[in-house]
């Protein structure tokens, strides 16, 4: 099986997970409600952010505690 485009890196340089988000690029609400809920309601960092028309992907790391 093979796999279209790039993923996001598994762990930034201090070891925090990545995970990659979706979200409206029309509504910064929703790219912030949907990095709130993956990071448990805590902090994150924007590691890239594409845009690819009203669609958005983030690629986010959540702050530790």
């Amino acid at each position: 099986m093979s796999a279209c485009g790039s993923s996001a890196p598994l762990f930034t340089s201090d070891g925090r997970a990545t995970q990659q988000i979706q979200c409206s690029a029309a509504s910064a609400g929703d790219c912030e409600q949907r990095a709130r809920s993956q990071c448990a309601q805590k902090d994150y960092d924007v590691l890239t952010r594409d845009v690819s028309g009203n669609v958005a992907n983030l690629v986010i790391a959540c702050q530790p505690g």
